[in-house]
Parts: C-alpha cells; sequence; structure tokens
C-alpha cells in the first residue's frame, strides 16, 4: 500500500520541520541545504517551496521552479516545471516515501500549473539511488548529459504530468 503523502507550501508553521531536515552526509553535494534553497526561493520570482509531509509530519522538501530555465535551450525546457532540490530526511529513507512523493508532485504540480507539460529535473550522474528511484517514478531519460551543475555532469530526466507516464 502507498503512504499518502501531502504536499504544501512552506509557511511559517512549517518552516522549522523543513529547516531540520538532513541527508546523509554523501548526498549534501547533489541536493545541497535546505537553507540555501528556501533563501533562494526567497528571491526567485516563480519558485515554490514545498513540504512532504505523511500522517502530518514533515520528511521532505522539494522546490518547484515554474519555468526550467535553469537548462537554458534544453529542447524539453520549453513547457517543463523544474523540479530542484528534492530530498528525504535520512531518518526516512528507504520507506517508499520517496517514489510516493514523487507522485504526489506530480500531482500537485499538474493542478496548479495546468499550462505546463512536464516535469524536468537533472540528476548528477554519481548519484545512482537518486537516478534508479527516479525512473521507478516514471522519468526518462533526454539525450545528452547536462553539465551546468556544480557537482559535475548530470542526467536530464523528465516525465509527463499526466498520470500515465508513457
Amino acid at each position: 500500500m502507498n503512504p499518502i503523502i501531502e504536499v504544501q507550501p512552506v509557511d511559517d508553521t512549517l518552516r522549522p520541520a523543513v529547516l531540520a531536515l538532513a541527508v546523509h552526509p554523501e548526498q549534501l553535494p547533489f541536493v545541497g541545504r535546505v537553507a540555501d534553497s528556501l533563501a533562494d526561493v526567497a528571491v526567485c520570482r516563480d519558485s515554490e517551496a514545498l513540504a512532504l509531509l505523511h500522517d502530518a509530519e514533515v520528511f521532505g522538501y522539494v522546490r518547484i521552479d515554474r519555468h526550467a530555465s535553469a537548462l537554458g535551450d534544453h529542447p524539453l525546457a520549453e513547457g517543463a516545471v523544474a523540479l530542484r532540490s528534492f530530498l528525504i530526511d535520512a531518518s526516512k529513507q528507504g520507506r517508499g516515501l520517496g517514489l510516493a512523493a514523487l507522485e504526489a508532485i506530480r500531482r500537485y504540480v499538474a493542478e496548479r500549473h495546468p499550462d505546463r507539460e512536464r516535469i524536468l529535473l537533472t540528476v548528477n550522474v554519481r548519484n545512482a539511488n537518486a537516478v534508479r528511484a527516479y525512473r521507478r517514478a516514471g522519468y526518462r531519460e533526454s539525450d545528452g548529459l547536462y553539465h551546468g551543475g556544480s557537482a559535475g555532469p548530470q542526467h536530464v530526466l523528465w516525465r509527463p504530468l499526466s498520470p500515465t507516464p508513457f
């Protein structure tokens, strides 16, 4: 049975729990610090900081950008929402929450951004666990790698916002 996940904008009530989230040290170069992401969202137009909750407890975080402009002229960037800084707290990993969260995020984005066609993300080629999780969640790889990330080359993955990935 899939856990029921809520996706809620980070507000003053949720902020302390979101800031308390932590990943395993080896994951930090791939997702960065939540505090930095929240600060960036505060100054970036069309960005949303979202808390992921299960049984009313914050267990994860994701940033959504209405436009996938960070990928520049990538052919899939047009009509896409960018998924960034997706993380599950280290203490909650390995419980199936990540896959359920990705589906909840897809539903949230489809409802909130009906003019968008897909979710687009980058994931470091060295982050094999994340690549596997995204593929299990229905993301497919585009051609080529993105070389604009601070931690090295990244796969560009995408998923249609429709409920059936393919």
